[in-house]
């Protein structure tokens, strides 16, 4: 990742707002007011209750940011739609008041790609009588369990309009633009420091394919974006398409494939990570190459035509979108693909007292976002200090050179993000102890993977293969055990093999 010994450039914030309070922007919190250092902290946050976007939206089932194709970030602040929740919070009245709502891309069958015990926070287990990959509602219960304690730091219902720095120093203090959902008043307020930690599962990406344009206009409704899938029922006896081989492009595919005609058509540009064995009632074919209008279909890379397709769900990811941020230069956001100007994937080169929490992708996100939120504290509250600028401008053309200015920019496969965890965790030790401070003056502790932690994540894609396979015998299964994988068989096995090689 780069050398983060050098430092010389301090920051000491007094006043810090936080944009969402979703796990990442929860955990900067409880981080920040361990430093015991800061006069404000202030969560923004525009749904009605903590969770991001695992507060699952059944009953909303479009948004007017979604076009075919979709080729752009196209920033800006969406209107909430005013719905019911749907689920209450216990002890509400049976007449409650509709809530400002933000559609989430969770679904409702999703079970968690990870294992918990390589997915939470440090300082909170999950409950024991949890299945061993959770269901959504689950990790929600988790992350609301994780924010209690910082409860009183957060502003809901509340929008971030516009972002932007007071002064062109460094050390930039920033003027933070709201609008109060309910009231529709607007508010301006100046703070020291901003952490975004917003996330960037807004703006669906769907690719221009030769043809997709005209082919949406004749068949609406066919196209869509796993962002607005809900249940495979939807699909029952459908000719139906699903496009990338990501966790989710793997897990929509094979719920719809239990109730669509056979077989699904699963189109992807390579083999899925997520995939073992071969399904009967999936296959597979490559990208598709373009759109046929004449007779509802398309055409595969290897010239294989398929007709009258009645759905096709595109996995294709996400944007970057930053519309709070679009008055801030140098521009963060050109074509979505990443965040530029950004130092380890956190800091904001140009004004470091702006950050982002949990840019990078194909990682673990809870102890990233966690790892992360141990040096931003540390750094706001003045115990760290940050490289020199040219440095960190360094850093970022060094992983261009390496990942490419575009897509891949903020993709951190493993062992990648468990070595990056531990850099940031290590960074954050380094701080130099304050008195009045847990752990002898440390602060809180960041997590630091071990050796179970690399071997579960190396193996976890399998581990949730073994654990799907099981069908309804899953939701009984709590241990990795459970579904054949042991870290002492694994040990006793790495011991003998170096055995037979003395």
């Amino acid at each position: 990742m780069g050398s983060i010994a050098a430092e010389s450039m301090p920051i000491r914030a007094r006043t810090i707002a936080i944009v969402g309070a979703g796990p990442s922007g929860l955990v900067a919190a409880k981080y920040l007011r361990a430093e015991n250092a800061f006069r404000k902290i202030v969560l923004l946050e525009q749904r009605s209750r903590q969770g991001g976007i695992w507060n699952y939206t059944g009953n909303l089932r479009g948004e007017d940011l979604f076009t075919v194709p979709q080729t752009s970030p196209r920033g800006r602040n969406q209107d909430p739609t005013w719905l019911e929740p749907y689920k209450p919070r216990t002890g509400e009245p049976s007449v409650v008041q509709k809530e400002p709502t933000f559609l989430s891309p969770i679904y409702d069958r999703l079970e968690t790609n990870i294992p918990r015990g390589l997915m939470g926070f440090k300082d909170l287990d999950w409950p024991q009588d949890s299945q061993l990959f959770p269901k959504h509602e689950t990790v929600l219960q988790y992350v609301r369990d994780y924010g209690k304690d910082v409860q009183d730091l957060v502003r809901y219902d509340t929008q971030v309009l516009n972002v932007e720095a007071v002064d062109e120093q460094a050390n930039a203090r920033w003027k933070v633009q709201t609008r109060d959902l309910r009231s529709n008043a607007q508010q301006e307020e100046e703070y020291d420091a901003v952490i975004v930690a917003n996330g960037h599962f807004i703006v669906p990406y769907l690719p221009d394919i030769p043809g997709i344009k005209e082919w949406n206009r004749r068949y609406p409704g066919i196209i869509s974006h796993a962002k607005y899938y809900r249940n495979p029922e939807e699909f029952k006896d459908k000719k139906v398409i699903v496009v990338g081989n990501s966790a989710s492009g793997n897990d929509i595919s094979t719920q719809i494939a239990q109730y669509s005609s056979h077989p699904l058509l699963w189109s992807s540009k390579s083999a899925s990570m997520f995939k073992v064995g071969t399904s009967p009632v999936k296959q597979e074919f490559p990208p598709i190459s373009k759109f046929q209008i004449s007779n509802r279909g398309v055409e595969f890379e290897d010239g294989t035509i398929e007709r009258d397709v009645d759905a096709i769900v595109f996995a294709t990811g996400y944007f970057y979108s930053l519309p709070f941020l679009e008055n801030v230069e140098p521009r963060m956001i050109e074509n979505g693909s990443h965040v530029q100007h950004t130092y380890q994937h956190l800091f904001y080169t140009p004004h470091p007292t702006l950050s982002f929490l949990a840019l990078p992708q194909r990682v673990i996100p809870f102890p990233l976002a966690e790892a992360q939120a141990a040096v931003l504290a540390r750094v706001y509250s003045g115990r760290l200090s940050l490289p020199a600028p040219s440095i960190m401008e360094s850093w970022e053309q060094t992983t261009i050179e390496e990942m490419g200015d575009g897509r891949n920019f903020h993709l951190l496969p493993f062992p990648k993000d468990g070595n990056y965890i531990n850099e940031m965790s290590h960074w954050a030790l380094s701080a130099e102890p304050r008195e009045g401070l847990e752990n002898d003056g440390n602060g809180k502790l960041p997590p630091v993977w071990g050796a179970w932690d690399f071997w579960c994540r190396e193996h976890f894609p399998k581990i949730r293969a073994a654990f799907g396979a099981l069908g309804e015998k899953r939701f009984g299964v709590r241990t990795l055990e459970e579904v054949g994988f042991s870290y002492e068989e694994h040990l006793r096995r790495q011991e003998e093999e170096e055995k037979k090689l003395i």
